[in-house]
């Protein structure tokens, strides 16, 4: 297992949780289209598993809040910021919107507004490259919520049964909208669950980019191997709401601050200047580099042309 360049994580935490600060503004201000999710706090996640992957080679399914997950992947934040505008030049030609975004060059095989519906594209995909006998992985990022649809079981079953390269990513942070994970399932959590299936399952710091990268790629080897899939549960927290308009009234702004002490990018940080990896003058770098990103991508959407209207019924199936 290659070692994870933690300035590089540093530098893309930075980016993705800017890029959603930025989104949430925009959102308020009606620029941005359709229904938007943040994923603030959870950045650690996305970072550790997509940076474990072999990029175009190995693939990803995302989720209804999927800006982080491509961004992890090495897409385009000018075409992410642009499909959220609407725009020709996004990544659906200002179709999709938030949930339905793809670049499979890239390896992310897309986001989806579907609670769990992820999870048998992944499977399905670990199925193709099993049976071309390619030395492929299908990373899967789901929320506890979709750990409760049927689907998920199915899946996991299906790929246990055919030991099929595939890494099932459980981005934990305790409320399905605003169901609390305690009242939604009885076990200990999410991970205990892959025992019925017959996988290994893990437990992991969510919140620390350099637990979920050694999780992530031991299990990406495991599957690259052929011994089959693996179920991992990253513990993280959405410090931001479900989406625009949610007052959080389901739980205290003592756990949301209890949790923002736990900020995985304030942590990073701490960490490196602790250990003399990150100079002053280097985070200022990093971080003016990942807010010069962002403030590129809402430029170029905003002078992005709309889709033309003739272009109406292309990729539309009946």
């Amino acid at each position: 297992m290659s070692e994870l360049d933690e300035l590089a994580a540093y530098r893309l935490m930075l980016t993705i949780r800017y890029f959603e600060e930025k989104v949430e503004a925009l959102f308020a201000q009606g620029l941005v289209h359709g229904t938007a999710h943040a994923a603030i706090g959870q950045e650690a996640v996305a970072v550790g598993a997509c940076l474990a992957m072999r990029p175009g080679r190995d693939c990803v399914t995302s989720t209804h809040r999927g800006h982080g997950h491509a961004l992890a992947c090495g897409a385009d934040a000018n075409r992410i910021m642009a499909e959220l505008f609407g725009k020709a030049a996004g990544y659906s030609g200002g179709r999709g919107g938030s949930q339905l975004m793809t670049d499979p060059a890239l390896g992310y095989w897309g986001s989806n507004g579907i609670t769990g519906g992820g999870i048998p594209v992944a499977t399905g995909a670990a199925l193709s490259f099993k049976m071309r006998r390619q030395r492929r992985v299908a990373l899967c990022f789901f929320g506890d919520g979709a750990s409760n649809q049927g689907v998920f079981h199915e899946s996991l079953n299906m790929a246990a049964l055919w030991k099929l390269p595939a890494v099932y990513i459980c981005e934990n942070n305790r409320y399905a909208m605003s169901m609390p994970v305690e009242k939604a399932m009885t076990v200990s959590g999410v991970a205990a669950r892959a025992a019925a299936y017959g996988m290994p399952g893990e437990t992991a710091d969510g919140n620390d980019a350099a637990a979920v990268y050694r999780a992530v790629s031991a299990a990406i080897a495991r599957a690259r191997r052929g011994d089959g899939p693996a179920l991992i549960e990253c513990m993280t927290y959405r410090l931001s709401g479900h989406s625009r308009g949610d007052p959080r009234v389901y739980r205290t702004r003592e756990e949301e601050a209890e949790w923002r002490r736990r900020d995985p990018i304030r942590r990073w940080r701490a960490r490196l200047r602790r250990e003399n990896r990150l100079s002053a003058d280097e985070d200022r770098r990093l971080r003016g580099e990942a807010r010069a990103c962002v403030r590129a991508a809402v430029a170029f959407a905003r002078r992005s042309p709309e889709p033309d209207p003739a272009t109406l019924e292309e990729g539309v199936f009946a």
